[in-house]
């Protein structure tokens, strides 16, 4: 329990107050004179009632006290748990450390970056955690002033400010107590310069770029958004295309207007149409007078996002070829032009380049949507993004779930960063968010993240495996014939495609029972 008592400054008054709790029995916790409020504060065990009205009243008849009344946190108290709720939700490292360069506490984003628990680094020499710089011959000097400079650890470089802390004693001198460090990494560095120098690119200092490639991306992505071209973005699946697009679009000016999204691979191609440019009246039995805008429609002065633009069928890509040269279209089933002022910004993952010599994507249509392209790289060939969007998605998960933000273990970085992510970013966010929803310690191993076994060669692998190596042989042609046998539905074109006889095709295919029948052409 703790009281705040008003009370005049006299002389013997707290020690009158402490008889008081000693003849209660009570333990005394605490007590602190607070000189701007001029109250007297007293901490203690929890007492029963009767006995705490007692207290209170004997307190209350002691000459020269005013008031009391109990509170929750001793002036300390509050002070301390004010500067740790600081502490704790600064972005930047920061490390304290005393005057012989041990570490005596740190915040949670300078264990993240240093990817350690704080179990294994308070007590220790910050020394062995940051490299760059003699903290101790620094700390012994004669001058003791602030530095700013570059240090690494973790593998990973920082901007630092070292901060000397000093105490004056009670005979005014001034004591070095120890230092604070500062540590910012590139991506914080970077957010801070963007927003400093162009305040219409915020939205591209939300993506994490620490990278080479990634940064080019960036860069060139924050040159095309003030165009109005169309703008083709290629990368596998989950490298954050939609993500891109969005940030070109809000740096754009067309931001204060929509940003409409449409999957071209989730639609059949009559739904795709009628989505994209609308309908006319009574186009479908049911559907009004009135008819429906399309997106292109509700989008008018803003971005349309086509998503896997890959999948969309040859007549589609004809009425879209008319669209991107005069801004004109008909709705389904209605013989107006509509006329609209709309920018289009495509993403892919399949190959538009290759599939223009397949003859499976229009050559006219690819030039007109490949005017800006960019082509994000996936997760494995940009190492330096693993652990900061790993570490990004803890945060955001953590404060979703209520949960005070783990780290990640060292095997558990090294494994996060050798792991070759098919999935890419979308992959480890949801791995990260699986792991925490299930963690109970404050320590992130690479067991929690629970990612199935997988090669760049033969892509995932069965963590059990089971038969002889001609029956693993078998499900893999078996495998291989049935994605192949869409594109190539008869023996010969597949016997043509897989450089093998015609009879050994139709035999593997009567084999593993691959017919027309079965697979849908």
């Amino acid at each position: 329990m703790r009281l705040q008592i008003a009370c005049q400054d006299r002389m013997g008054l707290a020690k009158e107050i402490l008889n008081i709790l000693v003849e209660y029995d009570i333990d005394l916790k605490g007590i602190e004179f607070d000189q701007a409020t001029k109250c007297l504060y007293v901490a203690f065990p929890q007492i029963e009632f009767e006995a705490f009205q007692q207290v209170m009243a004997a307190i209350r008849r002691v000459d020269g006290v005013t008031d009391v009344k109990t509170t929750n946190f001793l002036p300390y108290e509050r002070e301390h748990n004010e500067l740790v709720t600081l502490l704790r939700i600064l972005p930047d490292g920061v490390i304290s450390i005393d005057n012989k360069g041990n570490v005596v506490t740190a915040n949670q984003a300078a264990l993240i970056d240093l990817g350690r628990s704080e179990s294994e680094i308070v007590g220790q020499p910050v020394q062995g955690l940051l490299k760059g710089f003699n903290f101790l011959k620094w700390l012994e000097g004669k001058e003791v002033v602030g530095q700013t400079l570059k240090l690494t650890g973790n593998n990973e470089e920082f901007v630092s400010d070292i901060l000397p802390i000093n105490v004056t004693d009670e005979e005014n001198n001034v004591r070095l107590a120890g230092a604070v460090v500062n540590l910012k990494s590139h991506s914080r560095l970077g957010q801070q310069i963007n927003a400093f120098r162009d305040d219409n690119n915020e939205s591209f200092a939300n993506i994490l770029a620490n990278s080479t490639s990634m940064r080019r991306v960036i860069r060139e992505a924050k040159k095309m958004a003030h165009l109005d071209a169309p703008i083709l973005i290629q990368g596998e699946t989950g490298t954050g295309k939609e993500l891109i697009a969005r940030a070109c679009h809000d740096a754009s000016e067309r931001n204060e207007k929509s940003f409409l999204a449409l999957s071209c691979a989730s639609l059949p191609d009559n739904v795709a149409e009628s989505e994209l440019f609308g309908y006319g009246a009574n186009a479908y039995p049911g559907s009004g007078e009135e008819g429906k805008r399309g997106i292109f429609e509700q989008a008018e002065g803003g971005t349309v996002f086509l998503d896997e633009v890959g999948e969309m069928s040859a007549e589609l890509q004809t009425k879209l070829i008319r669209f991107l040269q005069d801004g004109t279209f008909r709705r389904v089933a209605d013989e107006n032009e509509v006329k609209v002022d709309v920018r289009v910004i495509c993403a892919t993952q399949k190959d538009l380049a290759n599939m223009v010599q397949e003859h499976t994507f229009r050559e006219d249509l690819y030039y007109r949507l490949n005017v800006l392209s960019l082509h994000i790289p996936p997760l494995r060939e940009r190492k330096q993004d693993i652990l900061p969007l790993a570490q990004h998605f803890v945060q955001r998960f953590s404060h979703e779930l209520g949960k005070q933000a783990p780290t990640f273990s060292k095997s558990c970085c090294e494994y996060l960063q050798n792991y070759p992510w098919p999935g890419n970013t979308r992959q480890l966010e949801n791995s990260v968010y699986r792991a925490l929803s299930l963690l109970d310690s404050d320590l992130i191993e690479k067991e929690a993240l629970e990612l199935p076994t997988y090669t760049n060669e033969f892509g995932y692998l069965e963590q059990e495996f089971e038969g002889s190596l001609d029956q693993a042989v078998k499900r893999f042609e078996a495998s291989l014939l049935r994605k192949l046998y869409p594109a190539y539905p008869s023996s010969r074109q597949l016997a043509k495609k897989l450089g093998l006889s015609h009879t050994a095709i139709a035999n593997k295919l009567r084999e593993y029972g691959i017919n027309k029948k079965s697979i849908k052409v």
